[in-house]
């Protein structure tokens, strides 16, 4: 069995400690995603979670999860350099200023060490970004650290390498290395069995089932992610433990509510029992 451990917990620590997710997530449609992701990076163990959305979107997730900061999108990108780990893209929509705003953090990000996760939407934005050739995403791209992740699922996937969905479906291994080698980055491919590679390494994920085939359920994940690279996990182990907590949750959450009814939601709830297994 695949060796997985959870990062030291340090007893004389503090929120900061356990590191700061800055979270730009949410959108008029898509409000829940960023609850999801938000709720996620505290619940995989960040001590400190921002999330950075649209002045309505945060009376209704403040609602729901107290413990959690709120900023405009605005106030977000002026504090970027606050923060240790930058979640970018559940349900940002598409809009023209979604995407004005992921070119501003992207820009925001060129000079710095900042781990990096972009998802949903971001992946989109950026595939468009890319295809026009924008300096500043290629630029991003070239940098030497892989300190980006991406968590594509096969479509978007297919957008990111310019090639039809048939393609990816044909060759996941083969299309997860491009796609580590493309935009030099940690890539997770979301399949059945997740495929997460850094162009050299892969790793095929062997747990989880048809509950997670939910809308939200890849909110949950990127923000799982990002609260592990909070704690200081590195980039691939972060994507590969994450995937494993993530699948495993989905596992232990169907075994009481069945592969039919376990919502998004819900996951965040049984994840401690995932992570209780390999501290």
């Amino acid at each position: 069995m695949t060796e997985y451990k959870m990062p030291v917990r340090e007893e004389n620590s503090n929120k900061g400690t356990f590191g700061k997710v800055l979270n730009f997530s949410g959108s008029k449609n898509y409000i829940g995603a960023a609850y999801l992701s938000t709720v996620s990076i505290l619940k995989a163990g960040g001590g400190f979670a921002a999330l950075a959305t649209e002045k309505d979107i945060i009376k209704s997730v403040s609602a729901l999860l107290p413990e959690a900061v709120y900023l405009s999108r605005k106030e977000g990108l002026n504090q970027i350099k606050d923060f240790s780990v930058i979640l970018i893209g559940c349900g940002l929509g598409l809009e023209r200023n979604s995407k004005n705003l992921f070119k501003k953090i992207i820009k925001d990000l060129q000079n710095t060490d900042m781990p990096t996760i972009i998802d949903a939407d971001g992946l989109n934005i950026l595939a468009e970004l890319y295809k026009k050739s924008d300096k500043e995403i290629l630029r991003y791209a070239q940098n030497d650290k892989k300190l980006l992740i991406i968590t594509p699922h096969p479509l978007e996937a297919a957008r990111l390498l310019g090639i039809k969905l048939e393609e990816v479906l044909a060759d996941l291994e083969g299309s997860a290395r491009k796609l580590a080698e493309k935009y030099n980055c940690i890539a997770v491919l979301k399949t059945h069995r997740t495929i997460i590679t850094d162009g050299k390494n892969l790793f095929i994920n062997q747990h989880g089932n048809s509950a997670l085939a939910k809308a939200g359920s890849g909110d949950v994940l990127a923000g799982i992610i990002a609260g592990l690279l909070a704690q200081g996990v590195d980039s691939y182990e972060a994507a590969r433990l994450g995937v494993y907590l993530h699948s495993r949750t989905g596992e232990i959450a169907s075994e009481e509510l069945t592969k039919y009814s376990v919502l998004a939601s819900e996951l965040p709830k049984y994840l401690h029992k995932a992570i209780a297994e390999i501290c």
